[in-house]
């Protein structure tokens, strides 16, 4: 068998079986957004088999993105878990057939409860779509299946029609960065939409810090105390005036000049790159990383430039941002 072959021949009939639902796309498919949008209870999502786990990952995308969504199992709604339904829901069905056993034994239940039903199928005129409230039809001529058997087209269609409407109304609603990210806050995404710099600085005795008037070794003691590799000079008010790297002392002492006799306002680098507080964490990491010469520390101020604390690169990389 030619591998790369068949795998084209898989590509290329699903991707037909793509350009079909959009040509077969309509009415039906506003009308069963406007449903999901103006339904005042919850969305519940079903299908049995390989059509149930693209249930499943529809009622999540839904969930995630703002829709009041849940995936019901057929089998176990037919043994009491239909009780979850109530009138204010919409149900939406998937099944290629239209008369897969375990959905049609819930529709007398669903008319008795008074939800509404939408139905996601390639059989317009199976039992499911006749009794359906909208039927968004997926046509499928074939899967790709060898033996033409295995959901495969079938599913992918179900899923860009879930896809499709998870996205519109998604966007009916306006649903923003922050509302994603609080529904996500274990992922990467929902970090850097989330976490500010407030968030991960070093505070208090752990942020290295010293008077513009101290002395060298006193800057000495607290850069190595710290162990940040910088330390934050603020004037009497406590505002940055200035930063003290171990590059700073590097490049004094590489000049042959004796430090200890200068004093930190002839050290530090009097205008260093700072961040506000209340910055995402994430633009933090941009800053450092998108210098020319990137650096692992950044002085942490408020709005009136008064020193707050100190963020280290690791301190990001460590939130997985």
């Amino acid at each position: 068998m030619d591998i790369l072959a068949e795998i084209n021949r898989v590509m290329d009939l699903e991707g037909r079986t793509l350009a079909k639902l959009r040509a077969a796309v309509g009415p039906a498919y506003e009308k069963a957004v406007r449903l999901l949008f103006d339904c005042p209870g919850k969305v519940i999502v079903t299908g049995i088999g390989k059509s149930g786990i693209i249930a499943q990952k529809i009622a999540s995308t839904m969930v995630s993105t703002g829709t009041h969504a849940m995936f019901l199992h057929p089998s176990e709604a037919a043994h009491g878990d239909i009780g979850i339904a109530r009138k204010d829901d919409v149900i939406l069905a998937i099944t290629k057939s239209g008369e897969s056993d375990e959905i049609i034994a819930l529709l007398p239940s669903i008319r008795q409860i008074g939800a509404r039903l939408i139905s996601i199928t390639a059989m317009a005129e199976s039992a499911l779509a006749r009794q359906s409230d909208i039927v968004l039809l997926t046509p499928v001529e074939e899967e790709a299946c060898p033996l033409n058997m295995a959901p495969t087209c079938s599913t992918t269609a179900a899923l860009v029609v879930g896809d499709a409407l998870a996205m519109a109304l998604m966007k009916l609603r306006n649903f923003q960065p922050d509302e994603f990210a609080l529904y996500h806050p274990g992922g990467q995404i929902g970090k850097r939409l989330l976490l500010t710099v407030r968030d991960l600085m070093r505070t208090g005795k752990r942020n290295p810090v010293v008077d513009l008037k101290a002395s060298v070794p006193q800057m000495f003691s607290e850069l190595t105390a710290k162990h940040l590799g910088a330390v934050s000079i603020v004037d009497d008010k406590g505002r940055l005036a200035g930063l003290v790297t171990d590059y700073d002392i590097r490049r004094v002492v590489g000049e042959g000049k004796n430090i200890f006799a200068m004093s930190l306002k002839d050290i530090m680098n009097p205008n260093p790159v700072r961040v506000n507080v209340d910055e995402k964490a994430v633009q933090a990491l941009k800053i450092m990383e998108e210098r020319e010469k990137p650096f692992a520390v950044l002085p942490v101020v408020d709005a009136d430039s008064v020193v707050r604390g100190m963020i280290h690169l690791h301190d990001l990389i460590d939130k997985g941002l």
